[in-house]
């Protein structure tokens, strides 16, 4: 059973020291300083890393050796992300360049002016992808568990400024899904992930990367239930200063029934998922046991 918690780790001291490299030096001197911390993780963080390597040895196939090799790019390119997108929404970024794959699937979307569902996972950079969707010129809502610790909250907002998106927080008492389809209502774009779940949550079962995984059900119940176009969104790291984003072409469940429209939407996430997931494996950020036992 996959064991996530809602949480992020780091603390408001490493955040104020990567900062502050950034702002003297650059994104250069900040990865330099990664690489301690890296080997860190890749050290002492025995769950995190066990959960990673199983992925590496039995979903991709690699071996020993080479599952060890890309453990610690793993945390090395997984800090980068945090690294860049606090550069990014701080304005220290410049460096960064990007190519955008799909870019018009997303503007087919916003066309249509029936709002929209961009679903995505936790690999490559999700924050990198949410602040590029600006150039779509229409609001943006992205859903996410309230997991970091308040203080580094506090402290990010205080050095990025006000994020280029609404955040709609999920909570208990369900009053997200009120503030999602009131967005949807009003034709705008609401993306949110499609991979974790906290213990409790509503599952779906499919074979992910050749074996049984648990999803959670809300994102497709969603998509199937307000009838509104979807599109799968990644962005990926492929050098030190680049990144890729990528959306896949538009889907529409609006003619299917209601269990159909969400199993299609499970599988369709999947499909494309699955691909990313081959192509940068570096880059999957799931650090507890994925899979169904």
């Amino acid at each position: 059973m996959p064991s996530w918690q809602g949480k992020s780790k780091g603390t408001p001291l490493g955040y104020r020291i990567f900062v502050a490299v950034l702002r003297k030096g650059g994104l250069s001197p900040a990865y330099w300083l990664l690489r301690f911390v890296a080997l860190y993780y890749f050290i002492f963080s025995r769950a995190t890393s066990r959960a990673i390597l199983d992925f590496f040895r039995h979903r991709m196939g690699m071996g020993p050796w080479t599952a060890w090799k890309k453990l610690y790019r793993n945390y090395y390119l997984f800090g980068q992300s945090l690294i860049d997108r606090v550069a990014v929404m701080s304005g220290a970024g410049q460096s960064l360049t990007f190519d955008f794959d799909g870019e018009q699937h997303l503007r087919e979307i916003t066309a249509m002016q029936r709002g929209g569902l961009l679903l995505s996972a936790h690999i490559g950079n999700w924050e990198i992808a949410g602040h590029l969707l600006k150039r779509l010129g229409t609001p943006i809502h992205i859903v996410m568990y309230d997991g970091e610790h308040q203080q580094i909250k506090q402290y990010l907002d205080s050095v990025t400024g006000q994020r280029n998106v609404s955040i709609i927080v999920i909570r208990d008492s369900l009053s997200h899904i009120y503030e999602i389809s009131e967005a949807l209502r009003k034709n705008e774009l609401v993306c949110m992930h499609a991979d974790r779940f906290l213990e409790g949550n509503k599952t779906l079962e499919a074979t992910f990367l050749g074996k049984p995984a648990l999803f959670p059900m809300g994102p497709f119940v969603l998509a199937s239930k307000f009838k509104v176009p979807v599109c799968f969104v990644f962005a990926l790291k492929e050098t030190k200063l680049h990144y890729h984003f990528f959306s896949s072409p538009v889907h529409e469940y609006k003619d299917l029934s209601k269990e159909t429209g969400i199993r299609m939407a499970l599988e369709d996430f999947i499909v494309e998922t699955e691909a990313k997931v081959r192509q940068y494996p570096e880059q999957w950020y799931n650090y507890y046991n994925f899979w169904k036992a």
